[in-house]
């Protein structure tokens, strides 16, 4: 039986790919069979011809995933806007039998799959006849899910809006990861504080800027993923 995680974020760019990226490398170089999955992505880069995943490539190059980037997710778009945009633009919709199809490919492969999300928690993947949010498919995959947030300034009310939304819509939150923390800068030391005391949630580990390893215990990593 594979076990599974998702990974989302408090909004974008807060570094949600370089820390899965690192999730699965953990696991990887701890002897475990982990793989990564992602349903859509938008912003791909065009290579020879070749439309690539660039947060595929991240995470297998960092991971050493010997798999094709565009073979790890089920929908990649060039035009980089909102996934529902793209795919309204590309005219290509994205359906979720073809994400349970795909998903159910990766439990056959890994026994730890880490399916990364697109954006923020509250991401539209569709809104023309049908309406399809990332909160939707982290149900449709029955995953528990891990929320990447900045150190930075501003992060708590991200980090409990994003938990609070996620609660609300029974989504089971197993941790946050912090990324871009500096141990040596007070604000980030009282965040990280003041979030754990806020959502009764453990940070899980902090990542700083150019980490190329997490802090964390593997056993203890492994220990938020559950059966799927």
């Amino acid at each position: 039986m594979s076990k599974g995680i998702f990974i989302t974020a408090t909004g974008t760019d807060v570094g949600k790919t370089y820390v899965t990226s690192l999730i699965v490398k953990l696991l990887r170089q701890s002897g475990m069979n982990a793989g990564y999955y992602k349903a859509a992505l938008s912003g791909a880069d065009v290579v020879d011809g070749e439309l690539i995943p660039g947060d595929c490539k991240v995470v297998a190059d960092t991971a050493g995933l010997a798999v094709r980037p565009q073979d790890m997710v089920s929908y990649i778009y060039k035009t980089a806007v909102s996934p529902h945009l793209a795919a309204q633009i590309e005219k290509q919709p994205i359906e979720t039998d073809v994400i349970l199809a795909d998903f159910a490919k990766a439990k056959q492969q890994y026994d730890y799959i880490t399916v990364e999300g697109s954006g923020g928690i509250i991401c539209p993947l569709r809104l023309d006849e049908k309406e399809l949010m990332l909160i939707d498919i982290i149900k449709l995959l029955k995953l528990d899910i891990i929320v990447v947030a900045s150190a930075e300034l501003g992060t708590i009310n991200s980090v409990v809006l994003t938990i609070d939304y996620a609660r609300s819509k029974e989504i089971l939150v197993k941790g946050i990861i912090l990324n871009k923390y500096d141990n040596g800068n007070f604000l980030h030391r009282d965040n990280k504080k003041s979030i754990e005391r806020l959502t009764g949630l453990p940070v899980i580990t902090c990542v700083a800027n150019n980490d190329e390893n997490l802090t964390l215990d593997a056993k203890i990593l492994c220990e938020c993923y559950k059966e799927v």
